[in-house]
């Protein structure tokens, strides 16, 4: 990918940060940089984004904020241990790790914490912006990845919301790879707007949702007549101790059962139920069950079943989407990146659901980068 010369690193804050997700997102993105690994997922390392200006993988540095005190270096041993990553790996990426965990500070509201939002939002800002000054003079994205909370229930703001609110403080692009509100709380829309920052999210598509953003589709082109979609997950980690509080459930699956709706132009019966299991860690099974009616009423059945790791598969999105979004701030491009909706659930625009149409909305922003770096080449 081609980046400036002169840009210097990038910064990734993660919220979230010693959690399985971000630890991933360290450790793969320097076996990348060391050639260790090719880069499997991620589209901005395919044709579709040369030329594009995207900072490079190597270019990247990582900090961020998290309530939980194990060094990264130790939970990638783990992730390995599970077979989240490949044996060895943490040790061949030790000082990457070690030197990411050094950025992580604590973030917050902790228990018995007695700082108002005004106070724990400027807090957070100011661990963004002294990061930003020390390691990433290219700028930097903050990125949340942590457990899905419960939707918001008024004027308070959630935690999400608070890392949100302090990205915008620091001046940095936002994305929230999460259900969680974050910037989707309603009085944090005015400032959103007047920050002039590009944004992104909400809730990786990694597994469920992403098959069910394609049979959707293929289900109304061909007329077929939908009458019931239930599906169930089973996982474990703390994605699954998080999501057996029926509040946090209820977040992750608006965004699956929207999927559908969108998709096949009307709601349809059925239910998603997801089940902590937590033998299973960082694994997951998906189950779908599509009853259909086909020509002459004659019923059927589709099921589908998807087991993966969601840590390996949030990964490369993850990077994707920082990589994208510095590169938008520094185009100009500024509040919601609908175009990249291809990565989410429940994308912050009025864009489509169908994602072969949602990777033609981000092939046309590759080629608007893509204009943008070549102008400044000229202007250099």
């Amino acid at each position: 990918m081609s980046t400036s010369p002169s840009s210097g690193p990038a910064g990734v804050w993660l919220i979230g940060a010693r959690g399985s997700v971000a630890t991933t997102v360290v450790a793969g993105c320097a076996a990348m940089s060391a050639g260790l690994h090719p880069p499997t997922g991620m589209l901005t390392e395919t044709a579709l984004f040369t030329g594009c200006g995207l900072p490079g993988l190597s270019s990247l540095v990582f900090g961020g904020h998290d309530t939980l005190d194990c060094p990264l270096p130790k939970r990638a041993e783990e992730l390995a241990a599970g077979g989240v990553l490949p044996p060895g790996l943490p040790a061949a990426v030790a000082a990457e790790l070690t030197a990411a965990d050094s950025e992580i500070v604590p973030g917050g509201p902790l228990r018995h914490d007695e700082r108002d939002e005004r106070e724990l939002i400027e807090a957070f800002a100011a661990d963004i912006r002294d990061f930003t000054a020390r390691r990433a003079p290219a700028g930097t994205v903050v990125v949340n990845v942590a457990s899905t909370e419960p939707a918001a229930d008024g004027g308070t703001l959630p935690p999400s919301s608070l890392y949100a609110a302090a990205a915008l403080r620091a001046g940095c692009p936002y994305v929230n790879f999460t259900p969680s509100t974050g910037l989707h709380h309603p009085s944090l829309a005015a400032a959103a707007a007047r920050s002039g920052l590009p944004y992104a999210g909400r809730d990786g598509k990694t597994g469920q949702t992403l098959l069910r953003s394609v049979l959707g589709p293929m289900f109304a082109q061909r007329a077929l007549a939908v009458r019931a979609w239930s599906g169930t997950n089973l996982l474990g980690g703390g994605d699954g101790a998080a999501l057996a509080d029926p509040a946090a459930a209820a977040a992750k699956n608006a965004g699956k059962e929207r999927v559908l709706a969108d998709t096949l132009g009307t709601p349809v019966e059925g239910q998603v139920h997801i089940d902590d299991v937590p033998a299973l860690g960082d694994w997951k099974t998906a189950w779908d069950h599509i009853a259909f009616d086909g020509f002459l009423g004659t019923r059927m059945i589709l099921q589908t079943i998807w087991q993966g790791c969601d840590s390996a598969l949030a990964a490369p999105l993850v990077l994707d989407l920082a990589r994208l979004t510095l590169r938008a701030r520094e185009a100009g491009l500024s509040g919601p990146l609908g175009e990249l909706g291809f990565y989410f659930k429940d994308p912050l625009s009025d864009g489509p659901s169908s994602l072969s149409e949602q990777y033609t909305a981000l092939t046309d922003l590759a080629t608007r980068l893509r204009a943008t770096d070549a102008h400044a080449g000229e202007a250099r």
